[in-house]
C-alpha cells in the first residue's frame, strides 16, 4: 500500500472556553493553555518533518464576542515570549493571515514584527489564522480582479496566488478539536482534497499521542481526487 504524503497540517483549534469551564478556571487562564498547546504541537510537527502548519486561532467573528479582549491580552503578554524562542531557534517562518482591520495597535506591531523577524527561517512555516474568515478572503480575492485587468483568471496557479495561502500546498489533513464537526468559514478554497478529522478533544487536551494517531489513520486512507 502506497503511504500518502504529508507536508501540510491544518487545525482548528476549538474548545478554549469548554476547557475553561470543565475545570473552573478563568478564560484567560485556557487561552494561555492553548497558546502553550501550540508550541508543543509545532515541535512535534518539526520532528515529525511536517514542512507547513496552519492554526485557525481567531476568527474574524470571534471578534464581536466579549472574550475577545482575553485573547488579545494573552497574544500581548504571552506572545512575545513564544516568538523569542521561535526566533532564537531560527527555524519556523510566521505568516499571519487574516485582516487587520479592527486590530488593537499593539497587535498589528506584533504581528509586523514577528513576521520580520522570521522571513529569513525554513524548517517549518506556521500561518496562523487571525481575524481570519474565509467570506472575507473571497472579497479581497474579487477587489485584486476589479482592480487588474492583467490577471490571467484562465491560469490556475494564478488564482491559487490570489488567496492567503498562495502557492503553499494544499492541507494534506485537517483536524477540528472540540466536536463540532464544521469548517466555520475557514480556508475553503484550499480544502478542496483534504482529508477531514473532526474529534471531541478539546483544544487544550490535545496531545501529541492523539496527532500521531490521527497521522497513522491519514497514512491508512486511500486517496482519491474526484468522485
Amino acid at each position: 500500500m502506497r503511504k500518502n504524503k504529508l507536508e501540510h497540517i491544518a487545525l482548528i483549534l476549538d474548545g478554549n472556553k469548554r476547557w475553561a469551564k470543565q475545570n473552573n478556571l478563568g478564560l484567560r487562564l485556557a487561552y494561555k493553555e492553548g497558546l502553550r498547546n501550540i508550541s508543543n504541537i509545532i515541535k512535534h510537527g518539526i520532528n515529525l518533518n511536517i514542512k507547513y502548519l496552519t492554526l485557525f486561532t481567531l476568527s474574524s467573528e470571534n471578534l464581536k464576542r466579549a472574550s475577545v479582549k482575553n485573547i488579545f491580552q494573552v497574544i500581548y503578554d504571552d506572545f512575545s515570549f513564544f516568538l523569542d524562542k521561535i526566533i532564537e531557534e531560527k527555524k519556523i517562518k510566521i505568516n499571519i493571515i487574516g485582516t487587520k482591520e479592527n486590530l488593537p495597535d499593539n497587535i498589528l506591531k506584533l504581528i509586523d514584527h514577528c513576521e520580520k523577524e522570521t522571513k529569513l527561517n525554513n524548517i517549518l512555516y506556521l500561518n496562523l489564522a487571525f481575524n481570519y474568515g474565509f467570506k472575507d478572503e473571497i472579497k479581497e480575492v474579487l477587489e485584486k480582479v476589479r482592480n487588474d485587468n492583467s490577471i490571467d483568471l484562465s491560469n490556475p496557479k494564478i488564482i491559487k496566488e490570489l488567496f492567503l495561502l498562495k502557492d503553499f500546498p494544499d492541507p494534506d489533513l485537517l483536524i477540528r478539536t472540540g466536536g463540532q464537526s464544521r469548517l466555520s468559514n475557514f480556508i475553503m478554497f484550499n480544502l478542496t482534497y483534504t482529508e477531514l478529522f473532526f474529534i471531541d478533544t478539546l483544544w487544550p487536551d490535545f496531545n501529541n499521542q492523539e496527532l500521531d494517531s490521527i497521522i497513522n489513520k491519514y497514512y491508512k486512507i486511500y486517496r482519491r481526487y474526484g468522485l
